[in-house]
């Protein structure tokens, strides 16, 4: 078995894995209850993204797309961030408004 085979069913498997788990976390996103499962779900989803392509700059020796993740992985972190502080505002009467 060659080695380019193996790295294309490889790549094959991630991708179908990704999309697969990409669907269910949409799923979760629709019929979330709350809106702590929304957030949930869009984070898991940035990182499903992020995931994606740092596979794809993995498979194709691609160097260009680290700014990207960076990028969006920062701004997962900071959505995550604000959306847990204002829910926490929501909830803690405690909590400096």
């Amino acid at each position: 078995m060659s080695l380019d085979l193996v790295e294309t069913v490889l790549a094959w498997m991630i991708g179908g894995l990704l999309a697969l788990s990409a669907l269910l976390v949409l799923i979760r996103i629709t019929i979330g209850p709350s809106v702590l499962d929304r957030v949930v779900g869009s984070d898991t989803l940035v990182s499903i993204v992020i995931c994606s392509l740092g596979a794809q700059a993995a498979l194709t020796d691609g160097s260009t797309t680290l700014p990207l993740l960076i990028s969006l992985s920062l701004v997962g972190f900071m959505g995550s961030v604000a959306v847990a502080r204002f829910v926490a505002k929501d909830r803690d009467p405690e909590v400096p408004k």
